[in-house]
Parts: structure tokens; C-alpha cells; sequence
């Protein structure tokens, strides 16, 4: 049997075979099989028609097609599915063959994948894929990890296939090692949760503050999209405000407010709390959608709990200008704090990650793809070192025209009593962030007094730590110490 394929791919749900069609687009021969052979027919006979796809109906003949090095991608379900598979490719793989998981797994299991398939002499890469259905079909972003060995064999089917942006540069490098593409992703799902829950505490004070209709935010939300707050996100969110029901009233309005989510921005906040750092913005975002699903609850409270009724009487024009303020604002808080979890992963885990190269894999393709990530690329090409997108000059001068309106809004909003999580936690950390002096000098001293567990002061060198024995009775001696 002639081997003809340059990749193979398993798992033809709506990902599996975008990508498959994708790859055909660009002249790659593909072989293509699903644990569901009907699938296979189908994608053959729909999607694949008149395609040089092969679908193979066994195992045996979907990797006999397969030139060497054999390169096989999954497009499975993460977590248990993917360790499936890789056993039942094991048998049919030599030496140096190649296994790419497009899914979306945890790092932690891609760093243990990448290191048991090398003492097995095969090469696992862990690649982040983002762009949804569309965007695996025309053109996704790529964020390739795991095993160096495997990134000459794929580069060119995986630059060609991703998107492109400004002088036709693709939005697909290698990031790092073991986990890391897959650690991208993550971070890069978990500001997607942030942008996500941004745009709904926008649409929420001027639909409940202001009293705007569907056809006004999509006016207004078309119009932020021309300037500095251009993204897909804000692009797709005013075509759903224009987006009519079959009574003619507006969609979104008829959509349960409960929101789902599939764990990854869950596991970029646990990231952050053992790495130490407080991606607090991120972390409202998914708690948001916690309270979402408490819908039964918030229904009943609605009818006890008492609170301000939203109303507004101020200069509408003004407050929806200070809105976008606060978008802004929020978002440029977001990043700084995703580009702060990616600092500490490079420290811990010894990745030499490229953050301007990651702006740029997200500049395109991906679902929180907008021209403020070029910003970030440009800041990162300046200081490659900069330690916070904060201290940059764009970043710092942009809170600073935009935070009049940011405080507006989140005064507002409490005096209305709408709930805006991510707006107000944003600013907390900006005016954190920015203070010389915070109050846990307080709470080293409460620490130390129920539990002696020491203090430094700002009269000694750091990492001196000292005790003090506040009643007289406690003793001398001190706990250990530790860091988060």
C-alpha cells in the first residue's frame, strides 16, 4: 500500500475536519479516520467531497497511509481519550514518528506525554489550537509545544495552514518544550474569559443603567469596534445585538443568562494561585459565570434581597463614552496580569517563552484576536525583559487618559447596584499595583501575633525575618515561613 499522506488526523467532530479541509486547501494530503467509522463516510461524502482526502476505515489502513515519519494529529476529547489513542497508535509507530494532540489538554499532562513518548524514541508535540469551527476551516492560531524534535516536520503544514497577519506572517511558531503550547493556550482561553465577561458588564450597564435597546448597542458596539477597542469579540457582539428572533425581537434578549464553561479558564486561575500570582480579573471572570449558573437562587433572592433600583439621570453620551473607558481600561488590566502568569511559568518551569511572538500568534485566528495585541507585540520587540505591560509607555499612557471614566463608571454602577466583578477588580489591582505602600504590613503583624509566623521590616534587609512576642506570653519562638 502506497504511503501517500503527509498527516493523518483522528477525531472528525467539527475541529477534526475544518483542519482536515484546511490542510487539503493547502496541498497536504491528508488521511483521516474517527473511532466512529460512519463519520468517516460522511465527511467523504459532505464536507470532503471531491477532496484528496483519504478516509481510512481501520486503524491499520489509516496508518499504512502515512508517509515516514508518520505525523498523526488527534482532534479528541482531552483527558482520557487522548491517552486512548496514543496507546492504540503506539503499535503501528517506529522511532521518530510523530504525535500532535490539537485538543485542548492540560499541560501538565502534555509535559507528562511529551516525556514517556521520548523514552519510547516518539515525538509528542501538545498544540494549542484557537479559533473556533472557523476558524480551523480558513485559518486558526497554532501554538505548537512539546517535543522540539517534531517542529521541522510540521512547520510548513502548520505556518501554512494558520492564519496570517500583516506581511503575511503566520500566526503559528514554536513556543517551548513539554507543555508549554498547550500552557499558551490555557492562558490564552483564560483571558478569553476576561475579554468575555468585560463585554457583558458593558452591555449590562447600558442595557439595565441606561435603558438602551438591542438596535442602540449594536450601533454603539459597531462603532467601539473602529477604534481602539477593534476585535473579533466586540466585531461578533454587535452582530448579535442585530441578530432578530423569529418574532422579531432581538436573540440575545431570549437567551437563558447561565453560562457555560468547559474548565480551562478554571485551570488558568488555579495556575495563578500556585504560581503566586493574582490574576484577579481572570478569576471574577469565571466566578461570574459560577453565579450565572445559580440561576434558581438568584431568582428568589431577587425577590428578598433589597438594593438600589438602576436608574440613571446623568448625560447618557458621556457615561457611554466613560463605559469604554472602563472597557478599555479593564482590558489592558487583563493582559498585563496573562502576560504576568506567562513571566512566572518561563521562571518556574525554565521555557524560554517569546512573549512578543505569542502576542503575534494571537494577533489573528484566535477568538481574542484584535489589533491591541499588536500594542503588545511592539512593547515586547521594544523590552524584551519589560516586567509588566503596565510599565510600558503605550499601556501606562492609555490607563492614564482612560481611568477618569473607568472610576465614573465603577461608582456608577455600585450607586445603581449592577454588578460589574471584572471593571472593579481591575482597578483594585491597577491602584495595588501602582501603590508604594499596601496594609499587609497589618496583617504580617496579625499573622505573627496568632501564629508567629514572622515579619520583615522596612528598616532591615530583606528577607530578615524577625518575631515579636505581642502579649508577653507567647514566647520567642517563630513557625517556618512560606511563600505562596
Amino acid at each position: 500500500m502506497s504511503e501517500t499522506a503527509d498527516i493523518g488526523l483522528i477525531g472528525l467532530a467539527v475541529m477534526g475536519q475544518n483542519l482536515a479541509l484546511n490542510m487539503n486547501d493547502h496541498g497536504f494530503k491528508v488521511a483521516v479516520f474517527n473511532r466512529t467509522v460512519s463519520k468517516v463516510d460522511d465527511f467523504l461524502q459532505g464536507p470532503a467531497k471531491n477532496s484528496q482526502i483519504y478516509g481510512a476505515h481501520s486503524l491499520e489502513d489509516f496508518f499504512a497511509h502515512l508517509k515516514k515519519p508518520k505525523r498523526v494529529m488527534l482532534m479528541v476529547k482531552a483527558g482520557e481519550a487522548v491517552d486512548h489513542f496514543i496507546d492504540q497508535a503506539l503499535p503501528f509507530l517506529e522511532k521518530g514518528d510523530i504525535i500532535i494532540d490539537g485538543g485542548n489538554s492540560l499541560y501538565t499532562d502534555t509535559n507528562r506525554r511529551t516525556q514517556s513518548l521520548k523514552e519510547k524514541g516518539i515525538i509528542f508535540i501538545g498544540a494549542g489550537i484557537s479559533g473556533g469551527e472557523e476558524g480551523a476551516r480558513f485559518g486558526p492560531s497554532i501554538m505548537p509545544g512539546g517535543n522540539p524534535e517534531g517542529w521541522p516536520h510540521l512547520k510548513s503544514i502548520f505556518q501554512s495552514i494558520s492564519a496570517k497577519v500583516d506581511n503575511n506572517e503566520p500566526c503559528c511558531d514554536w513556543v517551548g518544550e513539554d507543555g508549554a503550547g498547550h500552557y499558551v493556550k490555557m492562558v490564552h482561553n483564560g483571558i478569553e474569559y476576561g475579554d468575555m465577561q468585560l463585554i457583558c458588564e458593558a452591555y449590562n450597564l447600558l442595557k439595565t443603567g441606561l435603558g438602551l435597546n438591542a438596535d442602540q448597542l449594536h450601533a454603539i458596539f459597531t462603532e467601539w469596534n473602529k477604534h481602539e477597542l477593534n476585535s473579533y469579540l466586540i466585531e461578533i457582539t454587535a452582530q448579535i445585538f442585530a441578530y432578530k428572533d423569529k418574532d422579531g425581537s432581538p436573540l440575545v434578549e431570549n437567551i437563558l443568562d447561565v453560562a457555560g464553561q468547559k474548565g480551562t479558564g478554571k485551570w488558568t486561575v488555579i495556575n495563578a494561585l500556585d504560581m503566586g500570582i493574582p490574576l484577579t480579573l481572570i478569576s471574577e471572570a469565571v466566578f461570574a459565570r459560577c453565579l450565572s449558573a445559580l440561576k434558581d437562587e438568584r431568582v428568589e433572592a431577587s425577590t428578598i434581597l433589597k438594593g438600589p433600583t438602576p436608574s440613571f439621570s446623568g448625560n447618557q453620551k458621556e457615561f457611554i463614552e466613560n463605559v469604554r473607558d472602563a472597557l478599555y481600561a479593564s482590558k489592558i488590566i487583563s493582559y498585563a496580569q496573562g502576560f504576568m502568569l506567562l513571566r512566572q511559568a518561563t521562571q518556574d518551569f525554565k521555557w524560554n517563552l517569546n512573549y512578543g511572538s505569542i502576542a503575534l500568534m494571537w494577533r489573528g485566528g484566535c477568538i481574542i484576536r484584535s489589533s491591541f495585541l499588536g500594542k503588545i507585540k511592539e512593547a515586547y520587540t521594544k523590552n524584551p525583559a519589560l516586567k509588566n505591560l503596565l510599565l510600558d509607555p503605550f499601556f501606562y499612557e492609555a490607563i492614564h487618559k482612560a481611568q477618569a471614566g473607568w472610576r465614573k463608571v465603577i461608582a456608577a454602577s455600585a450607586e445603581m447596584g449592577i454588578p460589574v466583578p471584572c471593571f472593579s477588580t481591575a482597578l483594585a489591582f491597577y491602584d495595588g499595583y501602582r501603590a508604594a505602600r499596601l496594609p499587609a504590613n497589618l496583617l504580617q503583624a496579625q499573622r505573627d501575633f496568632f501564629g508567629a509566623h514572622t515579619y520583615e521590616r522596612v528598616d532591615q534587609p530583606r528577607q530578615k525575618f524577625f518575631h515579636t512576642n505581642w502579649t508577653g506570653e507567647g514566647g520567642d519562638v517563630s513557625a517556618g515561613s512560606y511563600n505562596a
